[in-house]
């Protein structure tokens, strides 16, 4: 019982650079060096991001432009991570760059989908706030209309 323990502990990998059991999320992202520049104009471009997000809610085309860009960036997250294996040393202190994908998932590609669900959650509101109101304008349209040949 004690072996297979040992080999269940054993086959958790250990952070290269900190030396902690990474045994979930949170672990793997508290072992990340969040000072290096690249990280912190990282989280500066998803400021940016969201920034963009809130100004262009009343600007549709931009939105669906910015949109677009999201879209585009979290499918092209793949190269990316495969650029940023081969290349890690000319801007990182540490190689983050997984085969699995799973630093570039968390640090890149979660944080645009959250801003792009956050856009198609505007847009469901936005539908139905168009929804409800021409609806009413309809029910008032023909009350009038009723009004009006009762009149007659």
């Amino acid at each position: 019982m004690e072996s297979q323990k040992a080999k269940n502990i054993s086959a958790i990998p250990i952070d290269a650079f900190s030396n902690l059991r990474i045994t979930s999320i949170w672990t793997f992202l508290m072992s990340v060096q969040w000072s290096e520049p690249w990280l912190i104009g990282l989280i500066m471009f998803h400021c940016v991001c969201l920034l963009v997000t809130a100004v262009t809610c009343r600007y549709y085309r931009a939105q669906i432009c910015h949109f677009l860009t999201i879209v585009g960036l979290v499918s092209s997250a793949e190269y990316l991570n495969e650029l940023a294996a081969m290349n890690w040393r000319s801007f990182s202190n540490f190689q983050y760059f997984d085969s699995k994908g799973m630093f570039i998932s968390l640090v890149f590609s979660i944080p645009l989908l959250l801003n792009a669900m956050t856009i198609v959650a505007v847009w469901v509101y936005r539908t139905f706030s168009t929804m409800t109101e021409l609806k009413t304008l309809q029910l008032k349209r023909k009350a009038r209309r009723e009004k009006r040949e009762k009149k007659d």
